[in-house]
C-alpha cells in the first residue's frame, strides 16, 4: 500500500494549535458546517479561516482538545504539511459556471481520491480548471488541467513561490480518462526519479526539459 500523509494539527506562535479539513474540490455540506460550527463554539476556538487551496482550517484549539475535536468533526484531516500530494484545486467548471468549457468536479474529485497525501519527493500541488480563465492557477501547479473548447490541456512543472516557475505544456486536447492516465504517468514517473526535496519543474529541468520528460514517460 503506497504511504500517505495527513496533518493532524500545526502547532501555531502563540502556543495554540490549528487544524485543517480536508474539502475536496472545495465542496462542502449543511452538516459539516454545522458540525465546524459547534466544534468552535464547544472549544472556544480563535479562527475559522478559509484557506487558499479551498480547505477550511481551524484555528486557536489546546493540545489536549485535538483528538476529541477530530472525534466530533467526523472528517479527514488534509494533507496541508510535508513531502508528498496536496489538495486538489478544482474550480466550479462548466456545471456550475457560465464560462466553463469542461466539467472539472468529476476530474477533481478523482484526482484527490487517488494521490491525496501520497508521499513524493516533494511537496505536488495539483489543479483542475474549466476555462482559460485559469482560477486555480493550473499553470503555476505541478500538474495543471486547463479546460478548453477541444478538452484539457495539462501543464506540468509548474510553481509559485520565491521563484516562480510557469509549468510547461505537456498535452493537449485531452478527455477527463486522458487526464488520469497522463497524471498516473506523470507521477509515478516524478515519484521514480527526482530527487528528495526536488520539485517537478525542477526535475524536468534537470534531465534536459520537457521533451526529455515526455521521453520518460513513454
Amino acid at each position: 500500500m503506497e504511504e500517505r500523509i495527513v496533518t493532524e494539527s500545526i502547532k501555531q506562535v502563540d502556543g495554540s494549535y490549528g487544524i485543517v479539513l480536508n474539502i475536496p474540490a472545495g465542496v462542502v455540506t449543511p452538516d459539516m458546517l454545522r458540525k465546524i460550527a459547534d466544534v468552535y463554539e464547544k472549544y472556544n476556538c480563535k479562527v475559522i479561516k478559509l484557506t487558499c487551496a479551498q480547505r477550511i482550517a481551524i484555528i486557536g484549539i489546546e493540545e489536549k482538545d485535538i483528538e476529541a475535536i477530530w472525534k466530533d468533526l467526523g472528517v479527514e484531516p488534509a494533507a496541508a504539511t510535508g513531502l508528498c500530494v496536496r489538495g486538489v484545486k478544482v474550480c466550479p467548471g462548466k456545471t456550475f459556471c457560465k464560462l466553463g468549457l469542461q466539467e472539472t468536479m468529476d476530474l477533481g474529485l478523482e484526482l484527490e481520491e487517488r494521490y491525496h497525501g501520497l508521499v513524493l519527493p516533494s511537496k505536488f500541488k495539483i489543479a483542475v480548471s474549466g476555462c482559460p480563465n485559469s482560477c486555480t492557477e493550473p499553470a503555476v501547479k505541478d500538474l495543471g488541467f486547463m479546460g478548453t473548447r477541444n478538452g484539457f490541456t495539462c501543464f506540468v512543472g509548474g510553481s509559485a513561490g520565491r521563484r516562480p516557475r510557469f509549468a510547461d505544456i505537456l498535452a493537449e486536447g485531452l478527455s477527463k480518462e486522458e487526464c488520469l492516465e497522463i497524471a498516473d504517468k506523470v507521477i509515478s514517473a516524478y515519484k521514480k526519479n527526482a530527487k528528495k526535496g526536488q520539485r517537478l519543474g525542477k526535475f524536468i529541468e534537470s534531465i534536459g526539459g520537457i521533451e526529455e520528460f515526455k521521453k520518460l514517460l513513454e
